[in-house]
């Protein structure tokens, strides 16, 4: 997919609570939230969100930094291109207010702006509810956004908030003690299910947390994790983005299984009568 290229799919607008942010759809049926990582809607992310089009959901993908379509691999546009795409999405998070990258015990503010729109997604779109994927610096957001009985399948792929730089940290995620209660609660009574990816080796997404998610979600938190060895030998970066940056897209392949889970979720709990 060249770089910028958004054929296929429809842009717009969503509105709350005095924020106003591009939005872009691709598909039909019930809405999935597909939430880039740092830098942005890249082409892999593109390519994971027709993935879920074809999938017979609507791929909703919120514009939180970045330029849509933008291709961020030095491969193809150079280090200096990329070092300074890379840079200025980062500093626009450190600046804003509405993203928690160290805290523990809080849910980005920005997480009510993406419920809202998983709100007004779903009575667009119908089905009997909407799905949601996170990843990376915004893995979390999955998390706290299934507070929202309309989110039925949350789906943390390399969830890196707050960032590990202590062993507190590491052991923790972004969302508050009120928010994780009502979505263990969630899963207790409805059998809500939270998918999350890593691969083992990767230090922004610590064992500690996904650890931390099994003993406060217990079985309905399911865990995939990846040796490092099935990455994208051919990414110039570590193994961290299961879903797009290190996806080897062939039959058999570890993180090819990863994402037909995703979708299997997305089926099961979207397009078939899967439990409320």
């Amino acid at each position: 997919m060249p770089d910028h290229d958004l054929t296929g799919f429809t842009e717009g607008t969503f509105r709350h609570d005095g924020a106003t942010r591009r939005v872009l759809r691709r598909g039909s049926g019930p809405a999935v939230i597909v939430i880039a990582e740092i830098p942005g809607i890249t082409p892999k992310v593109l390519r994971f969100a027709s993935r879920v089009a074809e999938a017979g959901c609507t791929a909703v993908l919120p514009v939180l930094f970045g330029e849509p379509g933008r291709d961020p691999d030095p491969a193809a546009v150079g280090w200096p291109k990329a070092g300074r795409y890379l840079a200025a999405s980062m500093w626009r998070v450190c600046v804003s207010r509405e993203f928690t990258l160290l805290a523990t015990g809080r849910s980005s503010r920005v997480v009510g702006w993406l419920r809202a729109l998983a709100a007004a997604e779903h009575e667009r779109c119908g089905g009997p509810g909407v799905g949601a994927v996170g990843m990376c610096l915004t893995g979390g957001f999955a998390l706290a956004m299934a507070t929202d009985e309309r989110l039925l399948a949350p789906v943390l792929a390399q969830p890196s908030l707050p960032l590990a730089c202590t062993s507190g940290r590491a052991g923790r995620i972004d969302i508050s003690p009120a928010d994780l209660a009502v979505v263990r609660g969630r899963c207790e009574r409805e059998g809500l299910q939270v998918l999350g990816l890593r691969f083992r080796g990767d230090r922004l997404v610590p064992g500690d947390r996904f650890a931390y998610l099994r003993r406060e979600l217990g079985e309905a938190f399911v865990a995939v994790e990846l040796d490092d060895d099935a990455a994208d030998p051919a990414s110039a970066l570590p193994p961290h983005s299961v879903l797009t940056e290190h996806l080897v897209d062939e039959p058999g392949e570890p993180t090819r299984q990863a994402l037909d889970t995703v979708l299997d979720l997305f089926r099961t709990r979207l397009l078939a009568a899967g439990p409320r």
